[in-house]
């Protein structure tokens, strides 16, 4: 289904891998997805992939909110990173922003999901039952900072939910 918001996802892929990743669900999701480039301007029902290798964080200016992107050294290991992700939605969005962590392995999203709870937004993690791996939503979890702990095929209703 359409979304009507702008939805950021860090996927942790090596260079190369993201632009066709990319493409192949712009495919197949109603929204436009596209990878992530450096400056532009969100927009609602257009879904960011960052793209493999770099950091992707948002910059509020003023009314809008710009993509920022760089190669930082990684952190946690990984780069794209959701934790920086995370930290500066909570920045840019504060309680208007929803924050998802899916399956995935280590603890990347906890420290950015603490950060955007602390920010009043809400914050979801995907259940053991219908994780491939478990790592990143259990940190999350153990972080105490998440809200809803949910099965992937209720997460999209979850997060609808939230609009305004």
């Amino acid at each position: 289904k359409a979304f009507p918001a702008p939805v950021l996802v860090v996927q942790h892929m090596s260079a190369g891998f993201t632009a066709s990743l990319a493409a192949r669900l712009d495919k197949e999701c109603a929204n436009r997805v596209k990878e992530a480039e450096q400056g532009e301007v969100l927009e609602a029902g257009t879904i960011y992939l960052a793209p493999g290798d770099w950091h992707m964080e948002v910059v509020r200016e003023g009314a809008v909110v710009k993509i920022k992107l760089d190669q930082r050294p990684p952190v946690l290991g990984v780069r794209p990173c959701v934790d920086l992700l995370f930290q500066s939605v909570a920045e840019a969005y504060g309680p208007k922003a929803v924050g998802v962590v899916l399956t995935g392995m280590g603890r990347d999203g906890a420290k950015g999901l603490k950060a955007m709870k602390a920010k009043n937004a809400k914050t979801l993690a995907q259940d053991e039952a219908s994780s491939v791996v478990y790592g990143m939503p259990r940190a999350a979890y153990a972080s105490g900072c998440v809200d809803q702990v949910l099965a992937l095929g209720q997460m999209a209703n979850a997060i609808a939910e939230q609009l305004p």
